[in-house]
């Protein structure tokens, strides 16, 4: 009997280890970004000229509004240049996209990735550019985006991620999935550039110089999670990734929870791929060379969705409550759980905390039970491309 309470108490007390760490990282970075204002650049003095990559994948109906949406970007025209990377589109779909003044690359893989597609967006392109941009199909920058983009690179940066926010928030799934976006916005780029550490590089919206976009992309060939894979080629390289707050780009939020949970998988799966692969590499960066910043970005490959954090949480407060003496007492727990609610609730933004809040409030524990599930049907999610359809087209 005492070892079985022993083996438990080591199991429970690992358990602690790991969500208590999580969540004092979830609560200092959350206040903190909170709590110290983060000085945008100078406008810059000169342009800078950008390629616009947008990988679209099939939804005929909607490229042709965000591709029209793109040329619509208030920043001088000689200054930057659309390409569509149309995959598996219709021939009428592509006559008019080559009506537009853009430049449309045809392809057609047996097993489509966002990555192969940005390779052969990269070998068509012939000009000079001096940054490249990356957009989703159903993305819509804001008219002020590139100018953003451009004070930051004349302030020194190499890669730069976008404010991404959700262009709609029709029912409970998708409100979920914006604050979801908002929090993550807040705690995993603009409260890491309060401790100098990279932004967390999501898959759209995004930016780098063109020949580091080149470098970095030659060494990725992921099927999902480029986006994280990018950020860890590199952070490794001692590269900082900077948010840029101010410059928005929408994108649609996922509004029926069996796309969601086809989403989540593929991202859970990704996520747990990367951290096999490079995982054993955080200690060796941090201790031989001193690269915090890449180490981060390897824990962040580590943690857990903040949705189980929501239903674990309170759930092992109740078992150290129910069996007393075994691991971290229950005090313990709930100041843990304490730490991660009050880190999460910080980095909502005000305006989430309305009428429609309660109705999606309800349907967290569906989705916790849902994401604890796919957690044990993640075999073969990243062996092949899970496409996200989407609904609308403008925001």
């Amino acid at each position: 009997m005492e070892i079985i309470r022993l083996i438990f108490s080591i199991a429970f007390t690992i358990i602690f280890i790991y969500l208590g760490i999580y969540s004092m990282y979830l609560f200092i970075f959350s206040v903190m970004g909170r709590l110290i204002y983060q000085r945008p650049p100078a406008v810059a003095k000169a342009y800078s000229k950008f390629i616009i990559y947008i990988c679209a994948y099939k939804e005929d109906a909607i490229i042709l509004n965000s591709a029209a949406e793109a040329l619509k970007i208030d920043y001088p025209q000689d200054k930057f240049h659309v390409c569509v990377i149309a995959d598996s589109m219709q021939p009428e779909t592509i006559a008019q996209l080559k009506q537009m003044p853009l430049q449309v690359v045809e392809v057609s893989f047996e097993n489509s990735t966002k990555s192969k597609a940005l390779h052969k967006g990269i070998a068509a392109t012939i000009e000079d550019f001096e940054a490249a941009v990356v957009f989703d199909i159903d993305n819509i920058a804001a008219p002020d985006y590139l100018r953003h983009i451009n004070d930051y690179l004349h302030d020194g940066n190499r890669a730069i991620q976008g404010h991404r926010v959700a262009k709609n928030t029709e029912t409970p799934v998708a409100i979920l999935d914006a604050i979801s976006e908002e929090v993550n916005n807040h705690i995993f780029r603009k409260a890491q550039q309060v401790f100098n550490l990279s932004a967390a590089i999501i898959g759209s919206g995004m930016v780098l110089e063109y020949k580091l976009f080149k470098d970095t992309m030659a060494q990725i060939d992921a099927v999902g999670g480029f986006d994280k894979e990018m950020g860890l080629v590199l952070t490794r390289q001692k590269i900082h990734v900077a948010y840029a707050d101010a410059a928005l780009i929408y994108d649609e939020k996922v509004s029926n929870p069996e796309v969601f949970k086809k989403q989540r998988r593929r991202w859970l799966s990704a996520q747990f791929n990367l951290l096999k692969t490079y995982g054993s590499t955080g200690f060796k960066e941090l201790f031989k060379n001193g690269n915090f910043d890449y180490f981060n970005e390897i824990y962040q490959t580590a943690i857990l969705p903040r949705i189980l954090m929501l239903g674990l949480m309170p759930l092992m407060l109740i078992v150290s409550l129910l069996t007393p003496g075994i691991g971290p007492s229950w005090q313990a727990w709930a100041l843990a759980t304490i730490l991660c609610y009050v880190g999460i609730l910080v980095a909502v933004p005000p305006q989430f905390f309305n009428k429609k809040l309660l109705g999606a409030v309800m349907r967290i524990p569906m989705i916790f039970f849902t994401m604890l599930a796919l957690l044990f049907k993640l075999k073969g999610a990243n062996k092949k491309f899970i496409h996200t359809p989407h609904n609308t087209s403008s925001h």
